[in-house]
């Protein structure tokens, strides 16, 4: 395969690819970096990508495996990066602002404590916005499982969000 047909064939993905990237990794150098190291592989095996039925589905396939790899490795276990998120209308005033803050922030904690496949699906769904089919292709996971998790996901954040809103109410 020359250089051409490598770009036409692979850079119409990199949106696809990186969503994923992202996705799985919170972070936007992180995605890169893993995108980098999959079109040096696939541009070391470009003599053998001829015979790959579905170039798209073996991409994605392959930037899940290694965002999985990056995921396990000693160095992002070590980071501990929580990403924070701020949400705020535009008829918040200040102290709302800061609550609805601070509520996100606890979301995003109770989150990092769900089971890994609880957590990816979580965030695929509900802060991606990947549809189901999407989220069965990054994942693997049949629609039945991928409804379960989410339901369980939910579950578990709302009770956490329920004994919270109690304490808070106790010391009130």
């Amino acid at each position: 395969m020359d250089e051409e047909s490598f770009k036409r064939q692979f850079l119409p993905l990199h949106p696809r690819l990186y969503r994923i990237a992202f996705t799985l990794t919170e972070n936007s150098n992180d995605a890169e970096d893993i995108l980098q190291e999959l079109y040096c592989k696939l541009w070391d095996k470009r003599g053998e990508l001829s015979h790959i039925e579905n170039p798209e589905a073996f991409c994605v396939t392959l930037v899940k495996n290694l965002c999985f790899d990056f995921l396990r490795s000693a160095y992002n276990s070590k980071r501990g990066d929580i990403p924070e998120q701020m949400v705020i209308t535009i008829n918040d005033t200040p102290e709302k602002a800061v609550i609805r803050q601070d509520e996100v922030q606890q979301v995003g904690k109770m989150i990092e404590t769900l089971p890994e496949n609880q957590r990816m699906v979580i965030r695929l769904r509900g802060i991606e916005e990947c549809s189901m089919e999407e989220i069965e292709e990054i994942t693997g996971l049949s629609a039945v499982n991928i409804r379960v998790l989410l339901s369980r996901a939910r579950k578990m954040i709302r009770a956490q969000l329920n004994k919270v809103t109690q304490y808070e109410q106790q010391r009130y």
